[in-house]
């Protein structure tokens, strides 16, 4: 009986430190994504890039714009049958800025979504080199997580490789 006992403890222990020693084996880590993107220099500069862009856009909009005004106003002051015969240009004006604003603002998201790629795909990149070089099994989005400690934390290592532009 009491070598059945022996036998089951050691068996209970194995069991026991083989559990343990896969669970060591698995390194898991998150990174906040959030501020990945708001540390990583390149973001700073594609948002300085994008915001210029958006500038010149809408000064060119506001000049349509007032164009626009400044044409009606001088329609309303002319007789009716002035105003009828210009109606068509000013409608042919309207159209025009509208495809004009449609298509600006088209080419803007386009191009925010484009640079946004390339930052995610760098900062995957960065956390695959990062996960590969200190043997994480598993990295998370820190979104998706209900609790977590800050030791799981490597976002700031990420950050750094980002930064020092080796992806």
């Amino acid at each position: 009986m009491r070598k059945i006992a022996v036998v089951s403890m050691g068996l209970f222990l194995s069991l026991f430190l083989v559990k343990g020693a896969a669970q060591a084996a698995e390194k898991i880590g998150y990174i906040d994504l959030s501020r990945t993107f708001g540390e990583y220099s390149k973001t700073k500069s594609y948002d300085k890039t994008l915001s210029e862009k958006e500038k010149t856009y809408t000064d060119e909009r506001d000049k349509k714009v007032a164009d626009l005004k400044a044409f009606q106003d001088k329609l309303n002051l002319l007789n009716d049958k002035e105003r009828d015969a210009k109606k068509t240009e000013l409608q042919n004006k309207l159209k025009s800025f509208q495809d004009y604003d449609r298509q600006k603002q088209a080419d803007l998201r386009k191009e925010q979504e484009e640079k946004m790629k390339e930052l995610l795909g760098d900062i995957q990149e960065a956390v695959k080199k990062y996960a590969e070089k200190e043997g994480f099994t598993l990295v998370l989005n820190d979104r998706v997580l209900v609790y977590q400690t800050k030791n799981m934390d490597i976002t700031s290592q990420v950050i750094e490789i980002l930064n020092k532009g080796g992806k």
